[in-house]
C-alpha cells in the first residue's frame, strides 16, 4: 500500500470471530459490522518527521490541489482518494476538449460578477493571487498549448481534454503524489491531538482504513460523500438543487422551431415567489431552439442566478424574450411600416425586415401568434397589427413548466456555505519549521486562492463545489459549456 503510516487493513476472512489487535505500531478502531474481518498491520515506514495531507476527490480541485501542495511543500506526504475514475468531469468538459478558463476577463471585479453564488464574498483581493493568465501560463509552463478563441473561451491547442489531463496526471506523478481510486472516504473525526482519523472503504473486497491525516482537504464536488463529510466535522450543508439547465416550455408551435438560434435576445425570467427586482435575472446574449424549448447561454444563465428561486416555486414561472434588444419600440414599428410599404404585393410571411435578423421560421411563429394568415399581403396588415407585431418581438412571452437537463446537471447550487470559510489571505506555519510556505489556491478552470480553510477546524480544507460557489462566465457560444469554479488548495 501507499500509505506510509502506521494502521490497519481489515480483509474478510473465513476465521468465525473478527481479529482485533494492538501493537506498538498503532491500534485497530473498528465501527461493529455484520461481516467478519481480519486484521493485517503495516508497519511504520514514514518518517516521524513527514505530515500527511489526505486530498478526498481526485476531480479537478483535488488533483491540483494535490499537486500545489506538494509543489510548496516537497516533505508533504499527499495522497488522493478518488471513488471513481480521476479527472473524469475534467474529460467531458468544453464538449470533450476542455474549457480551461476565459482568456478576455483581466478585471477582478468582473470575474467576481459571475459566480451566482458567491460573488460578494470574492470581491477584493479573492483573484489577485492567480488569475486567469496566471492560469494559462501555468498550463504553457508544464507544456500545453492553449488558444484563446473569438468568444473568450480558452482551449488546448489539440482540442482534446486528454492534454489537460495528462498534464496533470505527469505532473502529480513527478511530485509523488499517491492517487488511489476505487476507495472512498466514509468518515472523518477530529482527533484530541488536533488531527482527522480517516475512514477509507473499498466496499467490492471488504476493504476498511483508517488513517490519521495532519491535513485535509474535502474536494468531492457536489457528491454526497463531501457534504456528509463536512457535516461530520460540524459544518452547515446547504442543500444542493440543479443550477445549469434549460427550460421547458408550453407552446407546441415552438416545439417545430427546433434547431432555430438567435444571435442576441434579452430575456427575463419572472417567478411568483419571487417580488423583489433582481438584476441577474435578466439576461442578454445569444439562444436555441429545443425541441422541449428554449437554451443556449442566456437560459443558462437564468436558470443559475434563479436557481433556488426556480426550485421553490416548482420550475414554473413566465420568460420574458425582447428579439431585438438593439431597437427601440417606436424603431421597431418604424421599420416594420417601411418594409410594408416597400413590399406591398408580397406576403407578410416571406417577407421579415432584415433589420431584425430573424430566419423565416421564427417570423412566421410570430405573425400566427398575432393572428396574420400565410395569404395575407403587406398590404392588408393593419397599423393595429403593426403595433402588435412590434410589441411581440419586444416582449414575447413564453410560459416555464419545467427544466431539461444540461450535461447531466453536474453544477450544483449548495453546499458548504462560504461563511464557514476563510476567504482571506494568510500564511500557514506546519509544525515544522521547513514547512513555510506562502499559502494559494490555484483554479484549474479560473483562480489561485490564498486559503479556503475551514473556519471551524484548523487544517481542514475544502475545494470546488462542495461549497456553496459556483461560477458561469459570459462569454460564450452554443453549444455552452459550463465553467465551474474548482479551487485548488496549496496551503500547506
Amino acid at each position: 500500500m501507499s500509505f506510509t503510516l502506521a494502521r490497519f487493513i481489515l480483509t474478510s476472512g473465513i476465521s468465525t470471530q473478527a481479529g482485533s489487535t494492538a501493537r506498538n505500531q498503532g491500534s485497530l478502531l473498528l465501527t461493529p459490522r455484520a461481516r467478519k474481518f481480519t486484521t493485517t498491520a503495516i508497519p511504520l515506514a514514514q518518517k516521524s518527521s513527514e505530515e500527511l495531507l489526505v486530498v478526498v476527490g481526485g476531480g479537478a480541485a483535488g488533483v491540483f490541489g494535490a499537486i500545489r501542495a506538494k509543489t510548496l511543500a516537497p516533505y508533504l506526504k499527499v495522497v488522493v482518494i478518488e471513488k471513481g475514475k480521476p479527472l473524469s468531469k475534467v474529460k467531458i468538459s468544453g464538449g470533450g476538449r476542455c474549457n480551461v478558463t476565459n482568456g478576455h476577463c483581466t478585471d477582478n471585479l468582473i470575474l467576481a460578477e459571475h459566480y451566482p453564488r458567491g460573488h460578494k464574498e470574492l470581491r477584493g483581493s479573492f483573484f489577485y493571487t492567480h488569475g486567469p493568465v496566471d492560469t494559462m501560463s501555468w498550463f504553457s509552463d508544464h507544456g500545453v498549448k492553449l488558444k484563446i478563441e473569438d468568444d473568450g473561451r480558452v482551449f488546448p491547442v489539440s482540442n482534446s481534454s486528454s492534454s489537460i489531463i495528462d498534464c496533470l496526471m505527469s505532473e502529480a506523478t513527478r511530485l509523488g503524489v499517491s492517487l488511489q481510486t476505487g476507495k472512498a472516504v466514509t468518515t472523518a473525526s477530529a482527533t484530541s491531538g488536533g488531527k482527522f482519523l480517516v475512514k477509507i472503504e473499498k466496499r467490492t473486497i471488504n476493504y476498511v482504513e483508517y488513517v490519521e491525516a495532519d491535513y485535509l482537504l474535502i474536494a468531492s464536488g457536489s457528491s454526497q460523500q463531501g457534504y456528509s463529510l463536512a457535516a461530520q466535522l460540524g459544518h452547515s450543508i446547504v442543500d444542493p438543487v440543479p443550477s445549469l439547465f434549460t427550460f421547458k416550455i408550453e407552446d407546441s408551435q415552438l416545439a417545430e422551431l427546433s434547431g432555430v438560434t438567435f444571435p442576441k435576445v434579452k430575456a427575463k425570467l419572472k417567478l411568483d415567489n419571487v417580488q423583489s427586482n433582481i438584476p441577474q435575472l435578466t439576461q442578454v446574449g445569444p439562444m436555441l431552439v429545443t425541441h422541449w424549448g428554449f437554451s443556449g447561454p442566456v437560459v443558462l444563465r437564468l436558470s443559475a442566478w434563479g436557481a433556488r428561486n426556480l426550485f421553490s416555486s416548482g420550475y414554473k414561472g413566465m420568460l420574458v424574450v425582447d428579439f431585438t434588444p438593439d431597437l427601440h419600440r417606436e424603431d421597431v414599428k418604424s421599420i416594420l411600416n417601411k418594409h410594408k410599404h416597400q413590399f406591398v404585393k408580397q406576403k407578410a410571411v416571406n417577407s421579415c425586415p432584415s433589420e431584425f435578423g430573424l430566419v423565416k421560421r421564427f417570423w412566421k411563429y410570430i405573425l400566427d401568434r398575432e393572428g396574420l394568415s400565410e395569404d395575407m399581403l403587406w398590404a392588408s396588415v393593419s397599423n393595429n397589427s403593426l403595433i402588435s407585431v412590434a410589441a411581440l418581438l419586444k416582449h414575447c412571452t413564453f410560459k416555464v413548466t419545467g427544466k431539461g437537463q444540461f450535461k447531466d446537471e453536474f453544477v450544483t447550487a449548495g453546499g458548504v456555505p462560504l461563511s464557514e470559510v476563510t476567504l482571506s489571505r494568510s500564511r500557514l506555519s506546519l509544525s515544522l519549521s521547513h514547512y513555510k510556505y506562502n499559502s494559494g489556491f490555484l483554479s484549474f478552470m479560473k483562480i489561485m486562492l490564498n486559503t479556503m480553510e475551514s473556519r471551524i477546524h484548523s487544517h481542514l480544507y475544502f475545494a470546488g463545489e462542495v461549497m456553496l460557489l459556483e461560477y458561469f462566465f459570459a462569454f460564450h457560444s452554443h453549444p455552452l459549456q459550463p465553467i465551474k469554479a474548482h479551487l485548488w488548495p496549496s496551503k500547506v
